[in-house]
């Protein structure tokens, strides 16, 4: 008999974890995954628009360690389920991206508005949910203990993002817009 994707188990509102465990679809560890999977897929937007090989391998990679989290946070934490990890070594990699990036781009003087070139647009709304994953799995770690590296990953990847529309900004030859506040009244 072949796999069916529906299982009709949802329909309640209830959703599985992995290891059984049922929870109400808006319970914060299923938004912390659901945000995850979202973010994942605006990766996936990114990596088809970005230009440069290694980028997309990137991208390919953050992918897969996005995939390694929401795993671990569909997971059980009541049951010692074996998910994969994320490494101090994930959040190295990310780490030394920004650095290249770093050196190659002009000193970052103003806040600047995402925009420019849809591309870069991409990659800021993958940013802002990835800053919105962060902010679910840090509620959760409220509640639940959640593995310190994600929180980390998270955060580090949402850096990343923004170094990376910067540095798509230049390779695409979109002006970066600095935010120019207007001057209070009276």
């Amino acid at each position: 008999m072949a796999f069916k994707i529906y299982t009709k188990t949802g329909d309640q509102g209830t959703t599985g974890l992995f290891g059984g465990k049922r929870l109400p679809k808006n319970h914060i560890r299923i938004e912390s995954y659901g945000t995850v999977d979202e973010l994942n897929s605006y990766i996936g937007m990114l990596r088809d628009l970005v230009p440069a090989a290694a980028q997309k391998d990137l991208l390919k990679t953050i992918q897969d360690r996005l995939f390694t989290i929401g795993s671990n946070l569909a997971s059980d934490p009541d049951k010692q389920m074996i998910t994969p990890d994320v490494r101090e070594s994930d959040i190295q990699l990310l780490e030394k991206a920004m650095d290249h990036m770093d050196q190659k781009l002009p000193p970052l003087k103003n806040f600047i508005l995402p925009g420019g070139h849809a591309t870069v647009s991409f990659c800021h709304i993958a940013r802002t949910v990835c800053r919105r994953a962060e902010r679910m799995v840090v509620a959760l770690h409220h509640n639940e203990p959640v593995d310190e590296l994600i929180i980390q990953y998270l955060n580090r990847l949402s850096d990343y993002l923004f170094m990376l529309g910067r540095q798509l900004s230049q390779d695409l030859g979109a002006e970066e817009i600095p935010w120019a506040p207007r001057e209070k009244e009276g």
